[in-house]
């Protein structure tokens, strides 16, 4: 495995921004590469900072891309196909979560960094049926600020940014994440409250 990841690092580097969305689209969807978008998102803008967005959305892109197989292959098998091949009372909780809270439960595990787990909620949105453009979104935004906070800080940071992100990214993405379920319980207080009928109460 070590050498296929190494080889796979070579590859990228070697094409810059596809493959970065190659790599991306595959540690989404059929491989488990953690952490190595990260890496290959601070060595290539250390080597052409200007093209730093580039980059970042070349990574989020692989990402949405190979979210949108594993959604598919959730909604087109459904729950008895995950239940088959992530069993146990932990998925059950977690399909629980994803019916009730939709995107919400995409958003948290999107942002944080491995080895906090991703493919089960993405699995689990297709079995739970939230509206495609709105997971889309969803995966868009949050590795998208994920990639290009990556960038921001190998600009700023150079060499020190993989050591910066090694040291400080679980704290920020926690931070992060608690903003965001602010935010949705929020916005679900405020559906609730507009709800009709709420007025009659």
């Amino acid at each position: 495995m070590a050498r296929i990841v190494t080889w796979v690092q070579a590859f990228a580097i070697g094409i810059g921004g596809p493959g970065l969305f190659l790599v991306a689209f595959l540690d989404s969807s059929f491989l488990s590469l953690p952490e190595i978008n990260d890496l290959l998102v601070v060595m290539l803008v250390i080597e052409h900072k200007a093209r730093m967005p580039y980059y970042a959305l070349m990574a989020t892109l692989g990402s949405v891309a190979g979210c949108l197989v594993l959604y598919w292959i959730g909604r087109t098998g459904g729950e008895a196909l995950v239940r088959r091949r992530f069993g146990g009372p932990r998925m059950g909780r977690a399909l629980a979560l994803s019916k009730r809270y939709g995107v919400l439960a995409i958003a948290v595990p999107a942002i944080l960094p491995p080895p906090a787990p991703f493919k089960i909620f993405v699995l689990l949105a297709g079995v739970a049926a939230v509206p495609v453009w709105q997971f889309a979104t969803t995966i868009a935004l949050a590795r998208g600020f994920r990639y290009f906070m990556v960038g921001v800080l190998s600009v700023r940071y150079g060499d020190e940014a993989i050591a910066f992100i090694q040291a400080n990214g679980r704290v920020v993405s926690l931070v992060l994440v608690a903003l965001i379920v602010a935010g949705g319980l929020a916005w679900i207080v405020w559906r609730r409250r507009g709800s009709p009928g709420t007025d009659e109460l």
